[in-house]
């Protein structure tokens, strides 16, 4: 059964472990959870069996313990706030972006070398000359 609401703030918090690990047990979910929380290994294994109904996760077996990973990417937590906040504005969501975290000079820079050479990459992509300015 697909999500189409997408995670939760908690099925997110499992997912940003996940993400970080590519895969794990539940208890190497719940030890770095209860470093944070006092937070029950049940508890956590009650949301990532509810997380796997919902497609967000999927398991197997390695043994008896049950090892996960993620199905639900950072893409399309990033996509799904793009469209709801930003209503798929990107410009908008990095002006946002880059005002809220008030960047440095060089890390502007930085940005902008990066966005120069995404668009090196997808003028490469399409044919298109790639001296033309940013």
């Amino acid at each position: 059964m697909a999500n189409s609401d997408g995670p939760t703030e908690r099925e997110l918090e499992i997912l940003k472990i996940l993400w970080n690990m590519r895969q794990a047990t539940v208890r190497r979910v719940y030890e770095y959870m209860r470093q944070r929380e006092d937070i029950a290994q049940n508890t956590v294994q009650t949301f990532l069996r509810m997380m796997e109904e919902k497609g967000l996760v999927s398991h197997k077996l390695q043994g008896r313990a049950f090892v996960y990973r993620p199905l639900y990417s950072r893409g399309k937590v990033l996509a799904r706030f793009l469209n709801r906040i930003f209503d798929g504005a990107v410009d908008q969501l990095v002006l946002n972006a880059v005002e809220i975290a008030g960047l440095s000079i060089e890390e502007i820079e930085d940005l902008e070398k990066k966005l120069r050479a995404a668009r090196s990459s997808r003028q490469a992509d399409s044919g298109l000359d790639q001296r033309a300015p940013l």
